[in-house]
């Protein structure tokens, strides 16, 4: 059989459309296909089953995100700049996060749900460990940081405020609970150049974007 890849691309498109509106359990087979307008049998010729669509739905969307990070990096900013630019594109990811998706994933499909989780870890902890040595490098940050050591204790206080009741999605997902987590962050580790540079960056920012907006 000859695989249309650009079906399979709308396929999963489509699935990841459909998960982040309305969750992964309420979303069946029947529903991706009856969307698209193509019979089952089509589908299924691409996609063997709901677990299939699941795994190639987070695959993609992992891949996204980790291209968005990337061109982030090699586009010859400074490190401070560089943590501004992250902030940025998380308060946009945030947008279409869905917490029904997120525990949906975590209940019914936890293989997939430990796999993607490891995958971000990983790549978290690997871009802000390079972040911080830029920064050192760059005479922006602290010299007596520790990258490895401030990576995962960031990393801590973002799954502990996830999986809190202290927080409700709503709260954690906010632009004020992202910008001031942020905040708090970068102020921890940056010199006085560095501390400079960010007022001047924050300042610009919420001149120019509505998500800088603490209020």
């Amino acid at each position: 059989m000859i695989m249309d890849n650009d079906l399979k691309k709308r396929i999963v498109e489509k699935a990841a459309e459909l998960y982040n509106r309305l969750g992964i359990r309420s979303i069946t087979m029947d529903d991706v296909s009856r969307e698209l307008g193509i019979s089952k049998k089509t589908l299924y010729q691409y996609i063997s089953d709901k677990k299939h669509l699941v795994q190639e739905v987070c695959e993609m969307e992992m891949q996204k995100r980790r291209r968005a990070f990337e061109e982030i990096r090699g586009g010859g900013l400074n490190a401070i700049e560089e943590i501004f630019e992250v902030n940025k594109l998380v308060l946009k990811l945030i947008k279409s996060y869905n917490p029904t998706k997120f525990f949906d994933l975590k209940k019914h499909y936890p293989d997939i749900y430990r796999k993607i989780r490891e995958g971000q870890r990983e790549n978290m902890f690997r871009s802000m460990v390079a972040n911080i040595r830029k920064g050192k490098a760059e005479g922006l940050f602290r010299e007596d940081v520790d990258e490895e050591v401030i990576a995962k204790l960031y990393m801590s206080h973002t799954e502990y405020a996830m999986e809190s009741d202290l927080l409700t999605p709503e709260e954690f997902t906010s632009p004020r609970f992202i910008i001031q987590a942020f905040l708090y962050h970068v102020h921890g580790i940056v010199n006085d150049r560095g501390k400079e540079l960010i007022d001047k960056y924050f300042k610009q920012m919420k001149e120019n974007d509505d998500h800088y907006e603490l209020s």
